[in-house]
């Protein structure tokens, strides 16, 4: 992987976590949806949950399933930080930079989705461009 980069089953699994404690931290605030923050808790989870059940598809299909599924709940995060955000339960401070990560985790997950569609072949490499004869003077 190299350059400090973080493979997205352990960014799925890391976004779950700081979700799970920024629910601990709020559980006791009253200001804070607690239906609204379930869902989330909910959802965050599942979208590393099944990442890892994908990993272990028994099929590309069965694969590609479970991403999907992973991808929906990425985009329910997000749309239970956006809501938790937009309702003033939770101040951006504290939220924004979740709201930044489902974002990357979707964009990403999207992706993947795209080059591992089972019912699409991949995308044919472009060919090299012609390149012009070396002339030596």
């Amino acid at each position: 992987m190299g350059d400090g980069a973080i493979d997205i089953y352990e960014r799925t699994f890391q976004f779950a976590c700081r979700v799970l404690r920024m629910d601990r931290a709020l559980v006791r605030d009253r200001r804070v949806n607690r239906r609204a923050m379930n869902q989330l808790v909910d959802a965050a989870g599942s979208v590393g949950a099944n990442l890892e059940e994908a990993r272990a598809g028994q099929s590309k299909a069965d694969f590609y399933a479970k991403l999907r599924i992973s991808l929906k709940e990425a985009r329910e995060s997000h749309y239970w930080l956006r809501l938790l955000r937009e309702s003033e339960s939770i101040t951006a401070r504290r939220i924004d930079p979740l709201l930044a990560e489902a974002n990357e985790i979707v964009a990403i997950l999207t992706t993947i989705a795209k080059k591992s569609n089972p019912k699409q072949p991949p995308p044919e490499p472009d060919p090299e461009p012609e390149r012009e004869p070396i002339l030596n003077s």
